[in-house]
């Protein structure tokens, strides 16, 4: 019952293919940017019969209206965890998708908008998308979602964010995990396999695991070999 959890593919899905052919995890989670070249449900067809399929969105999955499209209008729209709790191979995992930015809540500081209606109230309508939010922050965090994660409990807490145990990481993430009560989170974004050491473990009261650009590892951490399949630096 092992769950993939594979950091920014970034359009790159062959080593996603090989990594399911060969070890069968009973689901896969991955970790935002994904921006497919094409439909989600046919970038993944090679697998889709082999495990169950999870995301979150990154920041560059609102880049142009094909990233858009090929991944929040594809057949497995319905699998992005973002803003809520699935159970996925009898582990339960949250996700929150997208990043923090300052227009919206340039986080650590006070919002400057509580929800996307609240920010599209005051947008302006020349400023709209396809007549609502605009594309770019489609991949924002807004408080509101995050907020209602607060209310919920998970085992595992995945983020295109990293926690504050990262350079260029977030306390809102730290509190997010601690709120859903989670053991193990797992984040996308930096491009870098991280394992962040017991004195960050016994600081957060979680365990935290960075996963590289087109990285994989398994729900306890492992990471999972590619051997030459893995694509060109991003």
């Amino acid at each position: 019952m092992r769950i993939f959890f594979c950091g920014d593919p970034h359009g790159h899905f062959e080593h996603i293919h090989a990594a399911v052919r060969e070890h069968r995890p009973a689901a896969i989670v991955l970790l935002g940017d994904l921006q497919p070249p094409e439909p989600l449900e046919h970038a993944l067809k090679p697998i889709l019969g082999l495990t169950e399929v999870w995301w979150i969105h990154g920041n560059h999955d609102t880049d142009s209206d094909a990233d858009y499209d090929n991944l929040f209008g594809s057949a497995l729209a319905d699998r992005n965890l973002h803003g809520r709790v699935v159970e996925v191979a009898g582990t339960r995992v949250a996700g929150l998708g997208g990043i923090f930015r300052g227009q919206i809540w340039n986080a650590p500081d006070v919002p400057l908008y509580a929800s996307k209606n609240d920010f599209l109230a005051r947008c302006g309508k020349g400023n709209r998308w396809r007549g609502g939010m605009p594309r770019k922050h489609r991949s924002t965090i807004f408080p509101d979602d995050y907020q209602a994660l607060m209310n919920e409990r998970a085992d595992i807490l995945v983020t295109h964010e990293a926690p504050s145990c990262h350079w260029h990481g977030f306390r809102e993430v730290d509190n997010l995990a601690r709120g859903l009560k989670v053991k193990t989170t797992f984040h996308g974004h930096h491009h870098e396999q991280i394992d962040y050491g017991q004195d960050e473990i016994e600081r957060l009261g979680f365990t935290p695991y960075g996963v590289g650009y087109c990285g994989i590892r398994d729900q306890f951490g492992t990471i999972v070999p590619i051997e030459n399949r893995r694509p060109a630096k991003f």
